[in-house]
């Protein structure tokens, strides 16, 4: 039988109160607290910090404060990263995060959501004392290939991927994938050109 953290990788609706499920994101708020609350100037600490919080990260990563999380470990970042302050990273399930990654300020990633439909989203007959919450949640990763530019206010929804060498313009909301060598905004973001990457 699956755990609930496993169904939620899956892309299975799971139960957001699974005591587990519960741990991992108090541990991981306890965790970007500290963070946050470090001075800039530690960086022995905040890089133990990351260490602790992060499934993986690479060489030469930068991470503005604040910065928020959900699980944390769910959250891979590889070489070269800078992440501008006050993100948000809903990491219920993957958010992966190539090499020579730029993101801006007050980017949000949401790997979670919920069924469309209400007889679906919420539970029916639903009382306080159930194990369950009163709504279904989902999660979906997130994928940002090597090379990619992130601008200031992007959100980012479930189940997206970002292909290498693109951009993604300020304030744009990400509800599909984007191809690799693209230059996207908008709402919803859509591509607008090819970059011509030489990379």
């Amino acid at each position: 039988m699956k755990s609930e953290i496993q169904k939620c990788l899956d892309g299975e609706i799971f139960n957001t109160s699974d005591t587990e499920i519960q741990n991992i994101i108090h541990r991981a708020r306890g965790l970007t607290k500290d963070y946050n609350n470090t001075s800039g100037t530690d960086l022995i600490r905040k890089n133990e910090l990351l260490i602790d919080l992060f499934g993986s990260r690479g060489q030469n990563v930068n991470i503005d404060t604040p910065f928020y999380c959900d699980y944390g470990r769910h959250i891979s970042i590889g070489n070269n990263v800078i992440i501008n302050m006050n993100c948000t990273f809903v990491d219920c399930n993957r958010i992966e995060i190539g090499n020579n990654v730029m993101i801006a300020s007050n980017v949000q990633i949401y790997t979670a959501t919920h069924p469309v439909e209400t007889y679906e989203r919420l539970v029916k007959d639903w009382k306080e004392t159930d194990e369950i919450p009163y709504f279904r949640t989902y999660a979906l990763p997130v994928k940002i290939e090597d090379n990619v530019w992130i601008g200031g206010g992007v959100t980012i929804l479930p189940g997206v991927t970002i292909g290498k060498n693109s951009v993604i313009g300020a304030g744009s909301l990400v509800t599909r994938s984007i191809p690799e060598n693209s230059v996207a905004f908008g709402n919803p973001c859509k591509v607008i050109r090819k970059n011509n990457s030489k990379v």
